[in-house]
Formats: C-alpha cells, structure tokens, sequence
C-alpha cells in the first residue's frame, strides 16, 4: 500500500512526521511506498537528521511549496494555497498515486481538501470522524468528532451506517453496536434532532442500533459506534482526552508527595505504563474520515513519531480492506432512509 504523508502538517512538523515515517517504513511491510510531501529542502534535512534514508525504494519526497497553518480556515486556504502539502497530497490519492492520505495538519483544510477533490461516495452527503476511545469492551468511535458541526439526521444515519461497515470490515467486529448520544437512555429522551435521527435508525437495515446512549456509556458500555453531530463530537473527544490527560497529572503529583506511594509506584509501573498505551491517542494514531472517495486518516495535531507512525498503519489498513467498496453496498441498501421524500406536487 503507498501512502501519501502531509510531512508538515502539525503542531511539532516536521521533527515528529519524520520520525514516524522512518518507524512506520521499518514496522509495516505492507506499506510499499511513503511519500512525503512538503518543502524539500526541510524535508531533506530533517531525514537526514532523523537517519531516514532517502535512497531507500520505498520512500521518496513530493516537493509541496505551501503549507497550510494550524490556525488558518480549512477551506478559504484550500481554494488559496493550492501548492500546499495537504493538498498536493491529497491529489495523489485522487490522481491513483497513492492509496491513503495521512495527514496531523489542519483537520479543516483536509476535511475541505478530501470533500473537494476526492468527493463524496455514492449515497453519502456528508462524511465524518470516526475517531476511537478506549473503553471497558475495546474501542468505541465517536462519529462524527468533528467534520461536520451542522449535522442533519439523515446524516447521522449514514454515519450509522459507515461506521457499522468500519468496525466490522477493518476491525473486525462481527456485530457492531450503535448508540445514539443523548441526555438520558429513554427513547423519548433528547432534542427534537436526536428524536428524529432516533426514529431513522429504528428503520435502518443492516444495522445494530441499541438505542440513546450516555457520556458514561462510552467507557462502560459495549459500544462500537456513537453517533452525534461533529459539534457534539469534538467536545466530547476533546473533554475525553483533557480529562485523561489531568487524571494523569494528579496521580503523579500524589504519588511523588510520600515515599511509600513512590515505592509502590515502582512496583505497578507495569500497570501505569499499559494504562498510558491504553488510554492514549498515540496508541491508535489517527482518525478515519469515513464518506469521502478515497482513504483519509486525520491524526491529532499535537501528534508525536509514535502517533504519525500509527495514523500510517490505519491508513494501510483500511486501505487494505477496501472499506468504500463495502460503504457504497450498504448505503445502496438503505437509499430509502436517507433519501428525503420528493416535493409535493402542486394542485
């Protein structure tokens, strides 16, 4: 599988893309090619300090003259700067050049690069976030976590959809489990848009919908797939990982305050240290963008070599799997669903 990695995209660009390209290029044999598209020049020192050899067959640059910054707008600048990194990356994976893009840059700019070059799949109007939580059962993916803020519920159903054909196609999962996010677990619980996506996915073949679900849902339930809007989503995921972040934190600074904390520290530092794998986003690298035309893997922005070289390897895997094909079959099956009725005739 060829990837195309926007190597300066993110906050600690170019050091971390690097880094990960090189681990990624020594653990993944599948990955037969990876491009890294940015400025040469940069490009070229940082490997040369990183140790990544360049005469290496299986990696190569793609000089990208622009970049597109972390803060800027995601689609005015995609339109603006069409010799940025994300974009010219992007057109690889339209062009055929390479299977998946990657990419711990502007998450705007590459949901608005993969929406305008790569298009939409057929039945799919928007595309989404899936992006993973660890929790008691395995993974649970929040859906949409950020590409689309003003969701409808028909959309929500497609995400439904996608992210059943995800987990069960890349993941593996034989049956995944669906939940809808709302305020409470009773069927009438919610907004007036979650009581209509609710009643949508009660129609929906194909899928294992369980009904509302709650925030504690997502550590304690057996849940695949949480469906809300990408404003709701990008709240939830960011309070999530802020709130794994602080827990840590305060358990360090309660251990370092007694000798006897210390010693029994050492004694679990097993335990913390699966504890950090587990609960970290590094772990499991980057997001898929589930709709668009093509493999687009949306990593964090504060991502480190180890996060980057993971985004790398789901990016291998769910081209691998050849996910679209099966997002196009299952939303032919429910065209009916997510289809808004034809406009009444006048009389």
């Amino acid at each position: 599988m060829k990837v195309a990695l926007d190597a300066m995209g993110g906050d600690r660009a170019p050091a971390v893309n690097i880094g990960g390209a090189k681990d990624a290029l020594a653990a993944y044999p599948k990955l037969t090619h990876l491009y890294l598209v940015g400025d040469e020049a940069i490009l070229k020192a940082e490997c040369e300090k990183h140790g990544l050899n360049l005469n290496d067959k299986r990696v190569s640059i793609v000089h990208a003259s622009e970049v597109i910054g972390m803060s800027e707008p995601g689609a005015k600048t995609v339109r603006k700067k069409k010799q940025s990194s994300i974009s010219i990356a992007m057109d690889m994976v339209k062009e055929g050049k390479a299977d998946a893009f990657v990419s711990a840059g502007n998450t705007g700019g590459a949901v608005a690069a993969a929406t305008l070059k790569l298009r939409t799949l057929k039945g799919v109007d928007r595309a989404g976030i899936a992006s993973a939580i660890p929790n008691e059962h395995g993974l649970c993916h929040i859906l949409d976590a950020g590409a689309n803020p003003d969701s409808k519920p028909e959309h929500l159903v497609a995400y439904a959809v996608m992210g059943t054909a995800f987990c069960r196609h890349v993941l593996g999962v034989k049956s995944p489990k669906i939940g809808l996010m709302s305020n409470g677990e009773e069927d009438e619980k919610g907004t007036a848009f979650t009581k209509e996506t609710f009643k949508l996915l009660k129609a929906t073949p194909g899928i294992d919908f369980i009904g509302n679900v709650e925030g504690h849902d997502l550590f304690e339930t057996q849940l695949d797939v949480v469906l809300c809007d990408g404003f709701v989503g990008n709240v939830v995921l960011k309070s999530v990982e802020a709130t794994a972040k602080a827990v840590s934190k305060w358990l360090k600074a309660e251990i370092k305050g007694n000798p006897l904390r210390i010693a029994g520290a050492v004694l679990a530092q097993g335990a913390f240290k699966a504890l950090k794998e587990k609960s970290s986003y590094e772990t499991y690298g980057g997001s898929p963008l589930l709709g668009v035309n093509g493999v687009v893997i949306i990593a964090h922005g504060s991502s480190s070599a180890l996060a980057v070289k993971n985004a790398i390897r789901v990016g291998v895997e769910t081209a691998e799997h050849r996910i679209n094909a099966k997002i196009e079959e299952a939303m032919a099956a429910i065209a009916p669903v997510v289809s808004p009725p034809p406009p009444a005739l006048e009389v």
